[in-house]
């Protein structure tokens, strides 16, 4: 069936729009503010005319590329390009500026491309079982999921766990602004009707990542840095053999974070790439390295993003249910030409499912060739001058903050958490946990309240269903480790 799915695929007009698809995906990927989903939204409509199963390998060939494509930007300018590659800037952009920008990229498009293809090989074989877990999930177990998560704040604390913390919790102070869940009454709004709404992830995004930084490099003087960072050569993918075996085991727990997460449907790449550098950190042989500029989170950060591509799919193919924003956007293209994703999927539409099983390899395929042959011209953004690729990047987010939801409202909530950004950076407090806690709120709310609606306001049930309470008494376990950590290293 994958031979006949791939035969179906390989011919000129299919291998052309994958191509073309894939390379496009990359471009919006690494614009700051230009999204996967916009990108997809916006070839959504051309594939109105086309075969059904044209259409859906153009939309995957974005998806694809879009999701590796933002390791450009978070590694040479220290902007990421999606919400899935937040991570990579940790270690991506210190490594830029030592001068090892080819390794940074060489290291992220390879395991970008293992990871995407380690989560294709998982859809093929095990999508069915992988969907039946998935759909065990309720509020309850989203709830352990999303407080055992809000544990990996940790990793990303840096020195001082308690300056992680405030940023954590400023993310949440944040996520809490406009119309609570379930009940629909508007918080912390102020009289003001823009804010009903909430803030938007993406122009929140835009602003700690690009404008902050913005404001960084055009008040500061780092001409000794760029003149280390423009010294790079390049041989190959930029790293040595035993320099990716020594990254074997990353990949492997990364790809299954990636995978696993991708699966629960409305997670995906944003949560899965600070979950799996927050683990590997966690269990490092040198945790105190992370962030000074190693290749460990790079390669935890690019191989689940892209992991959690075809972890996406399994929701998609055998139940219908999108497992992110750009596969709901998938999920509306396999709708326009009639057909529904879901348990028939595999019978009435057997080609169709392979089709798409092929089109995510040779997607794959195209991806680490188009992103291997670019490399080097990716490096050279860093030789760019500061007075020409400044305001470039800042015109750039604007538009990409007002495209979000076509609001000016958006455009003063990306200068707000840049001026925010700047302020914290200042005081050395580190920007990762105000992501997690931003995205993680409210999940944490919305389940936490569905939770006790479904059990009539007890509690009981958050400790006695078994996924739940497993993912508690991690958590438990999890804080008292750390607790006992920071009093040792207090005693010593």
């Amino acid at each position: 069936m994958l031979l006949s799915g791939f035969l179906t695929i390989f011919t000129l007009k299919t291998l052309a729009l994958i191509a073309a698809g894939t390379v496009l995906g990359i471009i919006f990927g690494a614009i700051p503010g230009i999204t996967v989903t916009m990108g997809v939204a916006l070839f959504l409509p051309i594939t109105f005319g086309m075969d059904p199963l044209q259409g859906i390998c153009l939309l995957i060939a974005l998806y694809i590329g879009g999701t590796s494509g933002g390791l450009i930007s978070a590694i040479l300018l220290k902007i990421p390009g999606t919400p899935a590659s937040i991570a990579t800037t940790f270690d991506g952009y210190p490594m830029a500026m030592r001068g090892e920008a080819g390794k940074a990229l060489g290291a992220g498009i390879v395991f970008s491309f293992l990871g995407g293809m380690f989560s294709v090989v998982a859809l093929m074989l095990l999508a069915p079982t992988l969907a039946s877990v998935a759909l065990e999930f309720g509020p309850y177990e989203y709830f352990g999921l999303a407080l055992f998560s809000l544990t990996l704040i940790a990793g990303m604390s840096g020195k001082s766990m308690l300056k992680g913390g405030i940023s954590a919790i400023v993310g949440m102070v944040f996520a809490f602004v406009g119309m609570a869940p379930i009940t629909g009454f508007p918080r912390f709004t102020f009289g003001f009707d823009e804010l009903v709404d909430g803030f938007s992830l993406l122009p929140a995004l835009i602003g700690l990542f690009a404008v902050s930084q913005i404001l960084e490099e055009a008040m500061g003087n780092k001409r000794e840095e760029d003149a280390a960072a423009f010294s790079f050569n390049i041989r190959g993918f930029g790293f040595t053999w035993r320099e990716f075996k020594g990254q074997l085991s990353n990949f492997l727990i990364s790809s299954l974070i990636g995978t696993g997460i991708g699966i629960l449907p409305g997670l995906g790449g944003g949560i899965c790439n600070l979950v799996a550098y927050g683990t590997v950190q966690k269990y490092s042989k040198y945790p105190e390295k992370f962030g000074s500029g190693i290749l460990d989170g790079v390669v935890a950060s690019e191989t689940s993003n892209n992991a959690s591509t075809g972890g996406a799919m399994v929701p998609l193919l055998t139940l219908g249910i999108p497992g992110d924003n750009t596969t709901a956007m998938i999920l509306a293209g396999f709708m326009i030409h009639g057909i529904t994703p879901g348990p028939l999927l595999f019978d009435k539409h057997s080609d169709m499912v392979y089709g798409v099983f092929a089109a995510l390899i040779v997607s794959n395929i195209i991806m680490i060739l188009a992103e291997f042959w670019g490399m080097r011209l990716f490096v050279h953004i860093l030789s760019v001058p500061k007075n020409i690729l400044l305001p470039t990047v800042g015109v750039m987010c604007v538009i990409g903050a007002y495209g979000a939801n076509n609001r000016i409202f958006d455009i003063w909530t990306m200068f707000l958490f840049g001026v925010l950004g700047f302020i914290l950076k200042r005081f050395a407090i580190p920007l990762g946990p105000i992501i997690l806690g931003f995205i993680l709120c409210p999940i944490l709310e919305i389940n936490f309240r569905r939770g006790l609606q479904k059990s009539d306001g007890s509690l009981l049930p958050f400790f006695t269903e078994p996924i739940s309470c497993a993912f508690i008494i991690i958590t438990i376990l999890v804080c008292l480790r750390l607790a006992w950590q920071e009093w040792t290293k207090k005693k010593a």
